[in-house]
């Protein structure tokens, strides 16, 4: 696991085509921008694993 600290306006990279940047922090939140292309899913985790639990259900419902 990779940590960084980053100051609002700075970003970060990851590969060729993601850059998150630290829109602003205020308190304990964050707000974070994220320029990916339109083929790379993006998701908070809590929905991911939503979506996750779906797609499983599916799956179990077609067997």
């Amino acid at each position: 696991m990779l940590i960084l600290s980053r100051k609002a306006g700075e970003s970060l990279k990851i590969g060729d085509n993601v850059t998150i940047t630290i829109a602003e922090v205020r308190g304990s939140q964050v707000r974070i921008q994220i320029d990916a292309p339109r083929d790379v899913a993006v998701h908070r985790e809590e929905v991911y694993y939503r979506i996750q639990q779906e797609l499983a259900a599916q799956n179990n419902t077609s067997n």
